[in-house]
């Protein structure tokens, strides 16, 4: 994966002042390569080297390294990254997944909602691609699969992303250094748990009904009132859809 100059990607982010959202450790940009490719870049929030811990530094190379080994269609591959001291720059630069995040299409209301055919190429691209990672040497997990970690293409295909991490690079970096001399980096994801997380996605989708609310009851004890009578499993589809396959609705809630 290239080393790309800070100049490069402020050029292509415009000032860095494209910005497609940001959270307490990072920001994301949008920008255009010379080339006419589009990539969203992922900075840390940390403005200088002294806030930055060696811990976080040897974390942001290994998920460089991580990152550099999946090459999937349905991945949000990286082809870059920026590493400057002056001024202090930690970026990762991942491909460009245009249509937003699958939590925004299955749940706010401005955002185009999926329909079943784009349901199940979104499922079947997000099960291709852990299948693909976890097939790895070693698996390459996800640490936190949810449908705000899968952005979609214009043609509604899936792409999986990875965020969170960045959070751990920060909350690393403000720790003492005593902290950090007795820490270890954060164990990789657990495949197992990609399975469950990706069972509570697949409700999610069938259902269009949000696993995050807490005011109502849960996606996965709602499921369980109709997973054990297949005749029931028709009531979990999202009313808002106007035909469905009953035989992929079958085939996927078993």
């Amino acid at each position: 994966v290239p080393k790309l100059n800070r100049s490069e990607l402020e050029t292509a982010c415009e000032d860095f002042s494209n910005i497609i959202t940001s959270g307490d450790s990072y920001i994301v940009y949008k920008g255009t390569l010379s080339s006419g490719v589009e990539i969203a870049v992922i900075s840390t929030t940390i403005s200088s080297l002294s806030n930055w811990s060696m811990h976080s530094e040897t974390a942001f190379r290994k998920k460089i390294d991580t990152f550099s080994r999946v090459n999937h269609k349905n991945f949000v591959n990286l082809i870059g990254y920026c590493e400057e001291d002056e001024p202090f720059t930690r970026m990762m630069v991942f491909e460009y997944a245009p249509n937003g995040t699958l939590f925004e299409h299955l749940h706010v209301e401005e955002a185009d909602h999926l329909d079943w055919p784009a349901r199940m190429r979104t499922v079947m691209g997000t099960a291709y691609c852990l299948q693909y990672m976890h097939d790895l040497n070693p698996p390459v997990p996800h640490s936190n699969l949810n449908s705000k970690a899968i952005f979609l293409t214009d043609d509604y295909a899936a792409k999986i992303t990875e965020i969170d991490f960045w959070s751990e690079l920060t909350a690393k970096s403000k720790s003492s250094s005593d902290d950090l001399e007795n820490s270890e980096l954060p164990p990789l994801a657990d495949p197992e748990m990609n399975v469950y997380s990706f069972g509570i996605l697949l409700l999610e989708i069938i259902s269009g009904k949000s696993p995050y609310s807490e005011e109502k009851e849960s996606l996965l004890n709602l499921a369980a009132k109709y997973l054990h009578d297949k005749q029931n499993i028709i009531s979990l589809v999202d009313p808002t859809l106007k035909s469905f396959k009953n035989n992929e609705l079958m085939v996927i809630s078993e």
